[in-house]
């Protein structure tokens, strides 16, 4: 009795037929791989950035705030509320230093955001790194599998028709074992597109939660106060820098 699956196919498959088999499992390795590692940096990020920006408006001087988010020599990858914090104080410091030469082109609430926002563009594609990798895995390992499909029924009838046997029982093994490759290619896909959708909204909570952030650290530098959403108490020192006075105040504007 001869028997049918992927095991068969592999084995009685011809180059091509191979070759396709290869590629879903490639995807596949490479769609879980992305989604674990994506998953782990997500909990962890998100855990501490709920314990680290509590802390640091609890803090009494920027200083001890900043210590609380982490070493200064830290990976920005890893900490990107210490990543805003220290781009802020960098962009408030510099401007109060070569305010003499770019007041008149810029103020400070401006020269902050921009700086912000440069640093959560960072932050935001670090996040979204490996997620195109699941939309085209997603997207297109249906279609491999559907290829392998029809490249498998298309041998199968050449050889139905070379032998003359054309019984149910002769056709149905050959064509059904073709048809493998299309589930094989769905069961790629699906949890490829499961894992964007997921790993897409996780980082949506993940940056707003951010930019919530930035709003507070922009609202500090530019008026020596914390934004009232803010989580904790009101930071009762101003930085090391002398507090930044602008001609108007400046609200950041995400893209």
């Amino acid at each position: 009795m001869q028997h049918y699956g992927l095991a068969n196919v592999w084995a009685s498959g011809d180059l091509v037929t191979r070759g396709i088999l290869a590629v879903l499992v490639i995807m596949s390795v490479m769609s879980w791989t992305v989604m674990i590692v994506k998953l782990l940096q997500l909990l962890r990020l998100r855990r501490a950035t709920r314990q680290r920006d509590a802390r640091f408006w609890s803090a009494d001087r920027f200083d001890d705030g900043l210590r609380s988010l982490g070493h200064p020599d830290s990976d920005p990858h890893d900490n990107p509320l210490l990543a805003l914090a220290l781009a802020g104080h960098e962009a408030a410091t510099h401007h109060r230093q070569t305010q003499q030469h770019l007041h008149d082109r810029i103020d400070v609430s401006d020269w902050i955001t921009r700086r912000l926002q440069d640093t959560m563009d960072e932050t935001v594609a670090r996040l979204q790194s490996g997620l195109a990798i699941l939309a085209s895995i997603g997207s297109t390992a249906p279609f491999v599998g559907l290829f392998g499909t029809v490249w498998g029924i298309y041998h199968a009838l050449i050889v139905i028709g070379e032998t003359g046997q054309t019984t149910i029982d002769h056709v149905a093994g050959p064509v059904g074992e073709s048809l493998i490759m299309t589930a094989f290619g769905l069961f790629v896909a699906i949890p490829a597109v499961l894992g964007y959708n997921g790993l897409t909204r996780a980082n949506r909570t993940i940056v707003a939660r951010l930019k919530r952030f930035a709003h507070g650290l922009h609202a500090y530098f530019v008026t020596g106060s914390q934004l009232p959403s803010s989580a904790g108490p009101q930071m009762r020192v101003v930085p090391r820098h002398d507090k930044a006075t602008t001609s108007r105040d400046g609200d950041l504007e995400w893209q």
